[in-house]
């Protein structure tokens, strides 16, 4: 059986479609399965031994008819028995239609009977021990599994060469490793997924408070800048614990790195989507704009918890829509009582070393 799974967007969302992968490959080991994905999302995708080949959505394909219809082609050459559209957006539902699969899987809209012969509603409003991310995505297995699916966590797959240049990285630093190590997810995907900066400093203020831990950053070159203002808002003794100049200068790397630390706080993310899948302990903080419903993932397991608006104030939510309080992001991000998000922290910290 050969199998597509076509999932664009961001690293989140490529990441926990693999376990589409991982389990059809687990019913049917002499299937080929390949993933198609946006190229800055390849390096989570690598080293799976459940997938089999990667095919990147380029923004030549994107971007130019003749280059889109030309892939459309090459698809439809590979003779895949399934193909399952994760983002079901229009460009993927043409993709989809015309690969000749006998098995076109997708989510359902209003046009889907066009493109697809099986499409299911996701889910909206159901309790979850998972998240409605991962929920939705098992949704998709239903024309392949009868039985109950079990193996509902994503993961990453680091070579041991890989493992030990992040070793070596961080030992050239000099680090303690009678101390923890903590990874700072200090800037969010997009601007209005960044907590406030100043904010921040203080969280990683009271963390060195409780914990002593050493302090990495997770930023790239073009974000150094805003990670200098954490920094600076940092106080001086907070500041000893840092090391600024320590990050990955790729993904992969990264990846790396993040699997030697004691635990990820910060912005809900790629990143904390990527600790999960390492099974690094995470504390996040969600925008208060993103459901929380679907990417509190795994918070049944006590070495992951996170911070909402909702949570805390779930009357805001009553008075205004969500795309009102996207659009007033920085003023509803005002609305998180730091000693609240504080004291969760700190019952954090207490449990995880229960």
């Amino acid at each position: 059986m050969r199998i597509l799974v076509i999932q664009q967007k961001r690293i989140g969302d490529v990441l926990t479609s693999t376990i589409i992968c991982n389990n059809l490959k687990a019913k049917f080991p002499d299937s080929t399965i390949d993933y198609m994905c946006y190229p800055n999302s390849i390096d989570v995708l690598l080293e799976n031994p459940n997938i089999d080949n990667i095919i990147p959505m380029t923004n030549k394909i994107r971007k130019s008819t003749f280059e889109f219809i030309k892939f459309i082609f090459e698809i439809r050459r590979k003779k895949y028995d399934a193909v399952i559209d994760v983002y079901s957006k229009l460009g993927t539902s043409l993709i989809t239609f015309f690969s000749g699969a006998k098995y076109k899987v997708s989510y359902h809209k209003w046009y889907s009977k066009i493109f697809y012969n099986y499409s299911y509603e996701r889910f909206d409003a159901i309790k979850s021990e998972f998240g409605l991310a991962i929920e939705n995505r098992l949704l998709l297995l239903k024309p392949f599994f009868s039985e109950k699916i079990t193996n509902v966590k994503p993961k990453i797959f680091l070579k041991e060469s890989e493992i030990i240049e992040a070793k070596n990285l961080l030992k050239s630093y000099n680090i303690d490793s009678d101390k923890p190590l903590i990874m700072f997810g200090i800037l969010g995907s997009e601007h209005y997924k960044t907590y406030p900066l100043d904010g921040m400093a203080k969280i990683i203020d009271f963390t060195v408070a409780k914990t002593n831990a050493t302090i990495l950053f997770n930023y790239i070159p073009n974000q150094k800048e805003q990670a200098l203002e954490v920094y600076n808002h940092c106080s001086e003794e907070t500041k000893k614990h840092i090391i600024f100049d320590l990050y990955a200068t790729d993904l992969r790397l990264f990846l790396a790195i993040l699997s030697q630390c004691e635990m990820l706080i910060g912005n809900e993310g790629g990143a904390v989507n990527m600790a999960k899948a390492l099974e690094i302990p995470t504390f996040s903080i969600f925008t208060p704009s993103v459901r929380k419903e679907t990417w509190q993932l795994f918070e049944n397991e006590a070495k992951n918890a996170s911070i909402h608006l909702k949570d805390l104030k779930p009357e805001i939510y009553e008075k205004h829509t969500e795309q009102y309080i996207k659009e007033h992001t920085f003023e509803y991000y005002a609305e998180y009582p730091l000693e609240l998000m504080l004291q969760k922290l700190d019952t954090y910290f207490q449990e995880y070393k229960n």
